[in-house]
């Protein structure tokens, strides 16, 4: 069995952002030389999320804007007291920091619409890290 690593660096723009990974991820498998197995794509931070869903604008402004209505950043939250951030924690915990893809054939198993979107919530930040895991023959 092969194990291979990669650290995926991203700088965002906005306070929130959906931003697809896809094709690093991709070519990450690529480097790998994996065959068959899984990959795993895990945020290293608390203030952002994975998630796989489609790439159409209209979506992704719905998804942040429902992250918002749920998690207002005015919000009375009490860890906004220490930084002042705490929307960001809450939709973070609810949301995933990582994402298990099926590795067949030598390519990502994804359904014709779906993406791997790495999902900012507090940024604008430099050197957001991913770490993507590749296991498998």
């Amino acid at each position: 069995m092969k194990v291979f690593f990669k650290d995926l660096i991203i700088n965002t723009q906005k306070r929130r952002e959906l931003i697809d990974i896809t094709l690093e991820a991709a070519k990450a498998l690529s480097d790998s030389k994996v065959i068959d197995g899984i990959c795993v794509i895990n945020s290293t931070h608390t203030t952002s999320s994975i998630i796989i869903n489609e790439n159409e604008s209209g979506l992704k402004e719905d998804i942040i804007n429902k992250i918002m209505q749920d998690f207002p950043q005015d919000g009375s939250w009490r860890h906004n007291k220490i930084d002042n951030n705490a929307d960001a924690h809450l939709a973070g915990a609810y949301l995933n920091s990582s994402v298990t893809i099926p590795i067949k054939n030598g390519g990502l198993i994804l359904g014709a619409w779906q993406s791997i979107l790495f999902l900012e919530l507090d940024g604008p930040r430099i050197g957001r890290k991913l770490i993507i895991e590749i296991m498998g023959i």
